[in-house]
């Protein structure tokens, strides 16, 4: 989401859901360890835990919101934040 013209404390989210705790984990743990290791990019704040089914990595322009499913039906950030516009990106899978 393009929160460049809405928000005063970041610039973009990036919102993703996960099938189980132990995928919440692996993909929190795999953005971390690819932005620190390819472009030396380290999080100013990690929150929430895989039993919360939230997790949140605070890269300052960018929140990485990573929930699980149900989570993210739940508190529907995009609807939350429905004047942002929406940045379609392509899954791994679909490339």
């Amino acid at each position: 989401m393009d929160l460049r013209a809405i928000s005063t404390f970041t610039d973009f989210f990036v919102i993703c859901s996960a099938a189980s705790e132990p995928q919440l984990k692996a993909i929190a743990s795999e953005i971390e360890t690819r932005l620190r290791e390819d472009h030396s990019i380290r999080p100013v704040a990690i929150d929430g835990f895989p039993a919360s089914q939230w997790i949140v990595l605070d890269y300052l322009q960018v929140v990485v919101h990573i929930f699980h499913r149900d989570k993210r039906a739940f508190y529907s950030l995009e609807d939350l934040w429905g004047d942002a516009p929406l940045i379609r990106c392509e899954t791994a899978a679909a490339r």
